[in-house]
């Protein structure tokens, strides 16, 4: 299966995480993208082109929801880019708020073993 024509940029700060979710993309033939904090994420997404934006919420620099709301005023450089929150914060008032900056999902890390990821990431680009 060849999913290198998907491009995904995975916004963790976490470095163990992010290099787990970006080999786990990658073995699924993925092209993988990593920002390590907020301010970066947001050079990246209004510069390249991506399917797909995991965005963690806790971030250095500027958090997950603030990207959210920059990229409603500044724009994607992909505007049909899918947004997946990838979070451990379960509150209600971030979750709602996300969705209300567009994001299309939201999931809980640590509820998720990998392969509950990669189901997450291809249900949303086979639906984008």
């Amino acid at each position: 299966m060849d999913n290198s024509q998907e491009k995904i940029l995975v916004v963790e700060d976490d470095q163990f995480l992010r290099e787990f979710y970006q080999e786990l993309l990658t073995a699924e033939g993925y092209s993988v993208d990593v920002a390590a904090d907020g301010e970066i994420a947001l050079t990246k997404i209004q510069t390249n082109p991506y399917n797909l934006i995991l965005l963690d919420i806790m971030l250095p620099k500027k958090d997950g929801v603030q990207i959210l709301r920059d990229l409603k005023t500044k724009g994607a450089k992909s505007p049909k880019v899918i947004i997946v929150v990838l979070s451990n914060l379960g509150q209600d008032t971030i979750i709602k708020e996300c969705f209300e900056l567009g994001a299309a999902g939201y999931l809980i890390k640590s509820a998720l073993n990998p392969d509950q990821v990669l189901t997450e990431v291809k249900s949303y680009l086979d639906k984008g």
